[in-house]
């Protein structure tokens, strides 16, 4: 596991706080950086942050300590000695050793946000801090605000959200009861708190040998502050500096509704979403200290103005690379209509990920590259047509990608794929979203179809699949830290026809391939989807082979499939946006445009019919 202490440059140094309560620090990095503080959370220590440390600290000097009560600190013996305004005298003593004179980028997870919500909101240490980055841990000042509002002023969302919370909070009343917390932690609870967290959470690392102790003495954290600042919350908490947000989509713990009205308490908000449970600074390191890094170099760059535009727009008014710049900012204002809602969901989401998307210089994967692009991904653009992809690279970054990289390969050829992916992984690390969207057309007979034919659609269809499968997938599950895997099949895979044997069959495989996958990767936290359109207005029409056809005939055929598509009129932009959906709710299969749902039902209904219908020829 890799420690803190193992850092370049890392240095140990201790603070007293003003009753006498030592804290353990460690600082390491770049000396001359801007100046991270990293606060963790309950029952963990200073080493929870070692795998988010160790990526910033090239860049910025990283400073973690471990609060009162936890790792190397002192632990007081009095519940009150863990009142949030000693959490904040503490917080204190640590900028005074670590930039007395300057201002410190604040990170927070889990307990550690909810005091790091009190730092920021105290003015005379709010004022030392520059951002601040907030992750599963609310402000208890926040919390009883819109607490006591659905209960004073209720609405059914209101209420439901409420209940909702409530019932995840059943660790908070359990840690309540007396003596049962000290004596579970000291023994089986204590045992197996680090089997617990593997399964469930698949975390990366394992506790701290002073386990045991954390979970008692952290336990009087909730005891001296949560029924007593719920009861009586103060209505002036306001957070006056950037604030990150980054909201995990498996949270356990805390209901995503919480967050809704936020922006009135952080009128800079930006909010992310990321694929992962509560111990994401363990899970996901690699995009956490992305975004910790973009969100501190954006608030640099603009010189910590609070104006809604700091950490979200460049002077160009464009949006800063990762930063949602479409989150309520001090107006309050929100995107109004389904499209904007979808598209700062997007933003959450996919900010400064590393997306590899096959098939990229048309169709499906222009509009599925150019829509994660419009979110400030990270794009590694791949297809044979070096002129189309390079096109689509120019958009994409126009469109705000974080950065847009064109590899000219054929997803066929094993060799090349190989070289690729061991040049993606060299020069921009592991994609958190693969999509393997390349794929040609054929059509005609099966006794008209030449064994040349057949290798050739699948070694497009199934093997360019199989060969972005077994690269990037493997490169996922070494990281360890999830990830998601999008293979492009088709409504053909639900549907037999006598004119499309090898089409067909090559996405039917996919298909297969997809759900195979998804029940293998699903231990590693990887998603698999496959996507499977319908008649979509794409170029693949126009390279469709016809087998069995005179050179004239086959080119008569491609315009009239093509115009027949263009009637249709069902864009890529669809899919894409389909796409993007998919991964959002880890979709195993997804059919787009309702003859491929209409396919996809009758599959699983009344194949009688599909039967039928695969006997009927294509229109020539």
């Amino acid at each position: 596991m890799t420690s803190l202490y193992d850092l370049p440059g890392a240095r140990r140094f201790e603070v007293t706080s003003p009753e006498g309560v030592r804290l353990a620090a460690v600082e390491a990095g770049a000396a001359e950086g801007p100046t991270v503080v990293l606060v963790h959370g309950y029952p963990d220590t200073k080493e929870v942050w070692s795998h988010v440390a160790a990526r910033l600290a090239d860049r910025y000097r990283v400073v973690a300590y471990d609060v009162r009560g936890a790792g190397e600190s002192s632990r007081p013996d009095a519940t009150s000695a863990y009142a949030l305004h000693h959490l904040t005298d503490d917080f204190e003593r640590v900028l005074d050793a670590v930039a007395p004179e300057g201002r410190v980028h604040l990170v927070g997870h889990d307990w550690g946000s909810v005091q790091s919500w009190e730092f920021v909101t105290t003015p005379r240490v709010a004022r030392r801090v520059a951002s601040f980055t907030t992750i599963s841990g609310p402000s208890l000042d926040h919390l009883g605000l819109v607490t006591r509002e659905g209960l004073t002023r209720p609405t059914p969302g209101r209420v439901s959200r409420n209940i909702e919370q409530g019932f995840r909070s059943w660790y908070v009343y359990a840690l309540h009861v007396p003596v049962a917390p000290d004596l579970a932690w000291r023994g089986l609870l204590g045992k197996r708190w680090p089997s617990i967290m593997a399964r469930a959470e698949k975390t990366l690392g394992a506790p701290e040998p002073s386990l045991s102790e954390d979970g008692v003495f952290g336990a009087k954290l909730y005891r001296a502050n949560v029924r007593r600042r719920m009861a009586s919350p103060r209505r002036d908490a306001i957070a006056r500096m950037p604030v990150q947000l980054v909201v995990p989509d498996r949270e356990r713990y805390l209901a995503k509704r919480i967050y809704d009205e936020l922006d009135r308490f952080a009128p800079d908000l930006t909010r992310r979403q990321v694929s992962g449970g509560h111990w994401v600074p363990r899970t996901r390191p690699d995009l956490l200290a992305r975004w910790i890094g973009e969100f501190v170099d954006g608030v640099e760059r603009a010189g910590g103005v609070t104006d809604g535009r700091a950490a979200g727009m460049t002077e160009a008014g464009m949006p800063v690379a990762g930063v949602d710049s479409s989150a309520a900012s001090a107006s309050g204002s929100r995107p109004r209509g389904r499209r904007a809602r979808r598209a700062e969901d997007n933003r959450r989401r996919f900010a400064g990920q590393l997306a590899v998307i096959t098939g990229a210089g048309s169709g499906i994967g222009r509009a599925t590259a150019l829509s994660l692009a419009e979110a400030g991904a990270r794009l590694v653009l791949v297809d044979r047509d070096g002129a189309a992809v390079a096109r689509t690279a120019d958009l994409a970054e126009v469109l705000g990608a974080a950065e847009a990289i064109a590899e000219t390969v054929d997803v066929s050829d094993a060799a090349a794929m190989e070289q690729l992916a061991g040049k993606v992984q060299a020069s921009h690390g592991v994609p958190d979203l693969v999509v393997n969207n390349a794929g040609i057309g054929i059509a005609g007979s099966f006794l008209e179809t030449t064994p040349e034919d057949w290798k050739r659609t699948l070694d497009v269809n199934l093997w360019g699949v199989i060969h972005g499968c077994r690269l990037f997938g493997a490169m996922m599950v070494e990281r360890g830290q999830g990830g998601h895997i999008v293979n492009t099949a088709s409504a053909a895979a639900f549907q037999p026809s006598k004119s499309l044997p090898a089409y067909s069959t090559s996405k039917a495989a996919v298909l297969m391939l997809s759900e195979c996958l998804r029940a293998e990767f699903a231990a590693y936290g990887i998603g698999v989807t496959a996507v499977c359109p319908g008649f979509v207005a794409t170029g693949i029409t126009g390279a469709t082979r016809f087998v069995g056809t005179s050179a004239e005939q086959e080119r008569t055929l491609r315009e009239k499939t093509t115009k027949a598509y263009k009637r249709r009129g069902y864009p890529p932009e669809k899919v894409a946006d389909a796409i993007l959906r998919a991964v959002a709710e880890n979709t195993a299969v997804r059919p787009v445009t309702p003859e491929a749902r209409a396919a996809r039902a009758a599959s699983r209904f009344t194949p009688r019919v599909l039967r039928a219908l695969a006997r009927i020829d294509l229109p020539k």
